[in-house]
């Protein structure tokens, strides 16, 4: 078939001419469960896992693979990666709750976030939190005070701000100086961190954290990283006796989302972290520490496929074709939220040459709902199935009830069974939280 690069690993065209991922025909899947409708394949998802795994254990045994849950949080899909020996990130209270209920243990569970609130840790205490990656001043002292007036002692990380500007979208960079996330090398700052870190009665400072970005696609950035990362730990060391025995160096590994998008494999994405810590840290005499990283998008991005039914199609002599689907930004902001390309295709047509160039449109009440330009497709029309490959992270995370839509269904599929792992929001739900103005009436 063709554009298999940005396909699930399984996908094929059948003999009925639809688009099929492990046995399960695309189409019968949308008049089953309907459309919008998002579905993973359970081999992709797994096969990336063990990759991962694999590619690490070829440099070290002291490595750690943390699944980025923030880009797709859902219970079947956190089980299924605890299944292949990950441990897990959270970034809010919410996907704490999801990874607890998928069953992850107190200790393979990572807590993020630029702003974590006094309830979101403390929940997080009450039912056990293996670290908390601590990004200001103000954490470090409320982390401090919660786990000391518990009686207990909490392992942490500090999350650093290496100055190191990655090469993807500016909205996905996080490691440049001007960043909301975590301490800057500049003035001192980051040193002091670990001053106050080491110096906290119930704080255990074991490591550090840092993270660039996402969607990168150039190692270098990552390599330069590690160099600053360690410098800052040298540093320390000679100034307080620091010991980094945890370097958890982010996750960012990028995935393709068109044919032209060139990722570096998985296996050079593991050499450049682990033999970078390990040149680093042999140039200055100290240790190895432990290395973790936390992929996310690389986990479940390609994994993922979304259906939409193709309703109005209008045509602009001169300028351009517009195909609309009965969704859209709503559930996929990322083409609006920082340029995202995507390529598509109509699953009941999968055979047929794709010869009509289309613009595909949302549903949704803004001018910019579109989800690609410019795409060639067989000749659609009203009905037909359009599929849009690698929506698997940050899609269904990002999800809204825009313009009153319910977010749609999701589906895993393995060896030619399909189930539900999140059910189709109804119109009741939408309301169920809402509160009438006059009660009774």
């Amino acid at each position: 078939m063709t554009h298999t690069l940005v396909y699930p690993i399984t996908a094929r065209h059948n003999d009925a001419g639809h688009l099929e991922i492990d046995g399960c025909d695309i189409v019968g899947l949308a008049k089953t469960f309907g459309t919008p409708l998002l579905v993973y394949e359970e081999k992709s998802i797994r096969d990336q896992c063990r990759r991962y795994m694999k590619a690490f254990a070829e440099h070290t045994q002291d490595f750690e693979i943390i699944y980025a849950s923030k880009a797709f949080s859902c219970v079947a899909v956190a089980q299924m990666v605890l299944e292949e020996g990950l441990s897990i990130d959270v970034s809010s209270g919410g996907e704490y709750h999801v990874a607890k209920t998928a069953g992850f243990p107190a200790e393979k569970m990572f807590f993020h976030g630029n702003n974590k609130t006094r309830a979101e840790l403390e929940y997080a205490l009450d039912g056990g939190i293996g670290f908390v990656v601590i990004d200001s001043f103000q954490e470090l002292a409320m982390l401090d005070g919660l786990v000391g007036s518990r009686g207990e002692r909490q392992k942490v990380l500090l999350r650093i701000t290496p100055g190191v500007e990655a090469h993807t979208h500016s909205y996905i960079q996080t490691g440049q100086v001007d960043s909301k996330f975590g301490f800057g090398l500049d003035e001192g700052v980051a040193m002091e961190a670990i001053r106050q870190g080491m110096a906290a009665a119930n704080l255990d400072l074991i490591g550090l954290h840092a993270h660039i970005g996402s969607q990168i696609f150039e190692l270098e950035g990552f390599r330069r990283a590690i160099e600053v990362l360690v410098g800052l730990i040298v540093q320390a060391n000679k100034a307080y006796g620091f010991e980094c025995r945890y370097l958890n160096i982010g996750g960012g590994l990028g995935i393709r989302y068109t044919e032209e998008d060139t990722p570096s494999p998985i296996s050079d994405y593991a050499a450049v972290k682990v033999e970078g810590v390990r040149e680093e840290m042999a140039r200055a005499g100290l240790p190895m520490p432990r290395v973790l990283i936390e992929p996310g998008r690389s986990i479940v991005g390609k994994a993922g496929i979304t259906a939409y039914t193709v309703g109005t199609i209008k045509e602009i002599p001169g300028v351009r074709t517009y195909v609309s689907v009965d969704g859209g930004m709503s559930d996929n902001i990322r083409p609006m939220l920082y340029e995202a390309l995507y390529e598509g295709m109509l699953a009941n047509k999968a055979g047929a040459p794709a010869d009509t160039k289309v613009t595909v449109a949302g549903k949704h009440c803004e001018s910019s709902d579109i989800l690609i330009r410019d795409v060639a497709l067989a000749k659609p029309e009203p009905g037909d199935i359009l599929v849009m490959p690698a929506t698997g992270a940050y899609c269904y995370a990002m999800a809204s009830n825009y313009n009153g839509n319910p977010r749609p269904a999701v589906v895993l599929v393995n060896e030619g069974q399909a189930r539900v792992i999140i059910e189709r929001e109804s119109y009741a739900d939408l309301v169920a939280k809402q509160r009438p103005l006059h009660p009774g009436n």
